[in-house]
């Protein structure tokens, strides 16, 4: 929790100057795409801060992608706390649960990428829900 702390505020530090940034000439951010992010968190961003913490990649970049969209930190910060423990109150309820059962100690491996494949669906369901809905994904150049 204190890391996802540190990452929302250099997220939100970020959010000045990132507008300045430029790759050969063109801006790397544009304002749109910061009032974008700011409106999605506005709306969504209690959910996002709380699911976040079970999907691997999404947990680390969401904090500094919600300071960067100038969350309220004082609604970020007691969801990024209860996600947390539900995280980890629920891996290690899971994990001592099932290391109890002789099928799953006996395959594992298969269970960690069972583990793994899950965590990561929401990402493609998101990116294929986007693609082939009416208004498909788009990318700005």
């Amino acid at each position: 929790m204190i890391g996802d702390n540190i990452n929302y505020f250099v997220g939100r530090y970020f959010n000045e100057h990132v507008l300045s940034w430029k790759f050969r000439g063109k801006p790397m951010v544009k304002q749109e795409w910061l009032d974008k992010t700011h409106e999605y968190f506005e709306k969504n961003g209690v959910k996002t801060i709380i699911i976040a913490r079970f999907v691997p990649i999404v947990r680390t970049v969401t904090p500094f992608v919600s300071g960067v969209g100038k969350m309220n930190y004082r609604i970020f910060l007691p969801y990024d706390i209860f996600g947390g423990v539900l995280w980890v109150t629920s891996v290690s309820l899971l994990g001592y649960f099932l290391g109890q059962v002789e099928f799953v100690e006996r395959h594992l491996e298969k269970f960690i990428l069972l583990i793994i494949f899950i965590s990561v669906l929401p990402i493609f369901w998101g990116y294929f829900k986007n693609k082939f809905s009416k208004g498909q994904l788009k990318i700005d150049n």
